[in-house]
């Protein structure tokens, strides 16, 4: 039994992962950080595997967390930066493995093939048609895109005169704050405002679920003066021969739509060279989801009945309608910024970490999910004296490994308050420090331990959903990191 899953149900994952982030009064997501030691090889972490061992593992040297809020949420799909020389794919609504994408290859899947691109303006456009030349061979394109028109298409210069250029569309541009958070060399943010009423956008909270209002951007303008049904496009799928040379216009094209109409271009040889939209910059015709092009039926223009087209429809609503869904918006990016000693000192900034993750729904309490904005996982405890100890050092009960109880490893030293994860005896049993404890690091004798802080958050609680083991990544007191975590639907 052959079986797919479409599209369509991944952007909806994606869309319901956002839509949790911003309207579940009682869901909470937040981006982790872990793994102040080394692995075993530093230049080579080990690929997290997909199960329990490996979420206990990264409960076991948790840091610190942060919460995700939907202004740090994105959907994404991958990155093409207009460059000229580049031969990309035009929208088809068939492309298989029949039907390969015009790019070149072997790309059978729209959303696998270069049908957008993002220029050195942050605007994105969709490639309608591919250039061509005039034996119909499609072309690389030369002529950047520009512009932010809602309803005239932009062409380019390619083709030569007797092929003809790239046709784009624009579909929105990428703000300058959204740039700064989402995009990444290998993907760019997209989103949909909801301007028409058959599509969800994002709603007042930054989620999916409700129509959008005017923000008075040029996607704003593009969702709206979309064309359910209408046709940017037909392809010459064989050119024929002996037909009469000339020129054939206002030619219907036939469906369960209205008013799209073609101009049929003959050559001297008697092939039908080009078909083109009449007024090609415009949108044409609405309502088609079924659409056909008859040559041969074009009045005067004789020829052997060999000549064929394909009618390109246009997506759901209409090209920019809904750029999340048209350009397979199935990724989700979240970005996070660590800044300083943030939390009031919760992420350390002494010490590196080599683990990042996102967990929903861990638990303050045994009952209670946590809804702080930062929380740190490890344990803390007030020595009477750090002189000898350094982050990343083993603190025990007893200066023999053989026979502490207590073990544990130090995160971090704020004066002579010590964070630390607390790690396995040689009995094989975890165990932590109590108040009035001598605390040892090797023989070094510490002192009385006077303090201790247990961890703001439950271990082991609530759901880990994204693991990524990574090279150390070391903070300081003025440095920020910015995170940003690629997750495929």
């Amino acid at each position: 039994m052959a079986a797919i899953i479409t599209q369509k149900f991944r952007v909806h994952n994606a869309k319901q992962f956002k839509q949790d982030i911003s309207t579940d009064t009682d869901s909470e997501t937040y981006i982790f950080i872990g793994r102040s030691y080394p692995w075993a090889d530093d230049t080579a972490p080990p690929t997290p595997n997909n199960g329990i061992g490996e979420e206990i593992d990264a409960w076991n040297d948790m840091i610190a967390l942060k919460k995700v809020s939907t202004a740090d949420t994105s959907h994404a799909i991958k990155r093409y930066d207009w460059a000229s020389g580049t031969k990309y794919s035009e929208y088809q609504h068939d492309i298989s493995s029949t039907n390969l994408a015009t790019e070149g290859g072997s790309i059978s899947d729209l959303y696998s093939s270069k049908f957008y691109v993002m220029t050195d303006e942050y605007h994105v456009y969709k490639c309608i048609r591919t250039g061509r030349d005039a034996s119909g061979a499609t072309v690389n394109s030369t002529t950047k895109p520009q512009g932010t028109s809602a309803t005239v298409l932009i062409a380019g210069a390619e083709g030569g005169a007797d092929g003809f250029g790239y046709l784009w569309k624009y579909m929105y541009t990428i703000s300058a704050s959204d740039t700064i958070k989402f995009v990444t060399n290998e993907f760019i943010p997209v989103k949909t405002l909801g301007a028409q009423t058959e599509i969800d956008g994002i709603s007042t909270n930054g989620g999916f679920g409700g129509t959008g209002t005017d923000d008075s951007s040029a996607q704003y303008d593009v969702e709206t003066a979309a064309v359910d049904g209408a046709i940017d496009h037909v392809v010459v799928t064989a050119r024929g021969t002996s037909y009469n040379e000339g020129t054939y216009s206002e030619i219907d094209i036939k469906g369960d739509g209205s008013l799209a109409q073609v101009v049929v271009t003959v050559n001297a040889a008697g092939n039908v060279s080009d078909i083109k939209m009449e007024n090609e910059l415009s949108e044409h015709g609405t309502g088609y989801t079924k659409a056909t092009l008859d040559i041969d039926a074009i009045s005067g223009i004789g020829g052997n009945a060999n000549a064929t087209a394909k009618v390109i429809i246009s997506p759901k609503i209409g090209h920019g309608a809904d750029p999340v869904q048209e350009l397979g918006g199935n990724y989700m990016m979240v970005n996070a910024r660590l800044e300083f000693a943030e939390g009031s000192g919760d992420f350390p900034i002494d010490n590196d970490f080599r683990r990042i993750g996102l967990i929903q729904d861990p638990f303050a309490t045994g009952t209670t999910v946590l809804d702080a904005t930062t929380a740190f996982a490890y344990n803390k405890m007030t020595l009477a004296s750090v002189t000898d100890l350094a982050v990343d050092d083993t603190v025990r009960d007893t200066n023999n490994a053989a026979t502490a109880d207590a073990v544990g490893k130090v995160i971090s030293i704020t004066g002579t308050v010590v964070s630390y994860i607390t790690q396995v005896n040689a009995a094989g049993t975890y165990s932590n420090f109590s108040n009035g404890d001598t605390a040892f690091e090797g023989t070094s004798n510490l002192g009385a331990i006077s303090l201790v802080t247990a961890p703001e958050v439950v271990a082991n609680s609530g759901q880990i959903m994204y693991i990524e083991n990574r090279g150390a990544v070391t903070r300081a007191s003025d440095q920020i990191e910015d995170i940003k975590l690629i997750i495929e639907m």
